[in-house]
């Protein structure tokens, strides 16, 4: 059997049609069953299935397993996808991703962006999926490394995006309003208000209304907002 929920022979997961090695600490749990029933990601890649167009030049914030990053190069003829995510240990397992559907316009680079050039500490916990940049309340300090902040202005400059996909985990108050979002036709942003709060909600969506995107129900759902210059 070769359909939606069938596990790919040669060790990998399916989902929507895409390949998705297993992995002892990314594929497993709660993410592994969620990949096999197309489940994983939905809202996000519903909304990037109808927003993301032949030609775009897509700029992804917070690359996750490549779930997304693969489906916009696999499934839309874009021009690329460049995909920044902060976790180093999920490089190698993205590249592979992107190997395994045989995707070339796709780049993920470890970093975040930022209003200026430094570095700052990444915590890494198990699961893997769960590190971030902040220390949780009351947890003992889990070890750490230092991941590149690269100049949000110049990466916009180099890559031209027209399109956003944002997914950083509550960063997305003190990101989003530093960005010049004035180049882009959409943005897909998931959004966390149970960290930032309603002040953080109208921060994030009065960032977008000042470039000249509108709120787009139909693409929206729940907490992932989507917006576009045209409907």
């Amino acid at each position: 059997m070769d359909g939606p929920l069938a596990e790919a022979g040669g060790g990998f997961i399916r989902s929507r049609g895409m390949k998705f090695p297993k992995h002892p600490d990314f594929i497993k749990g709660k993410v592994r069953r969620l990949l096999r029933t197309n489940a994983y990601e939905q809202k996000e890649a519903d909304a990037a299935l109808r927003i993301v167009k032949k030609g775009d030049v897509v700029i992804e914030l917070g690359g996750g397993i490549g779930y997304m990053s693969t489906l916009v190069a696999s499934k839309r003829a874009i021009k690329s996808v460049h995909s920044f995510e902060a976790n180093p240990n999920l490089i190698p397992y993205i590249q592979s991703v992107h190997a395994a559907n045989n995707v070339t316009n796709a780049h993920v680079t470890n970093a975040i962006l930022g209003a200026r050039k430094g570095k700052v500490d990444f915590y890494l916990r198990d699961p893997m999926l769960g590190s971030s940049m902040d220390l949780i309340e009351g947890e003992e300090t889990p070890p750490s490394t230092k991941v590149d902040v690269l100049n949000a202005k110049t990466v916009f400059k180099d890559i031209k995006p027209n399109v956003l996909i944002c997914d950083i985990e509550g960063a997305e108050v003190d990101l989003i309003p530093k960005l010049d979002l004035t180049g882009l036709r959409a943005a897909i942003i998931e959004t966390h208000p149970q960290w930032i709060g309603p002040e953080g909600m109208d921060k994030v969506m009065r960032a977008f209304m000042d470039a000249g995107l509108a709120y787009y129900h139909r693409g929206s759902h729940g907490k992932v907002l989507c917006f576009r210059t045209e409907w």
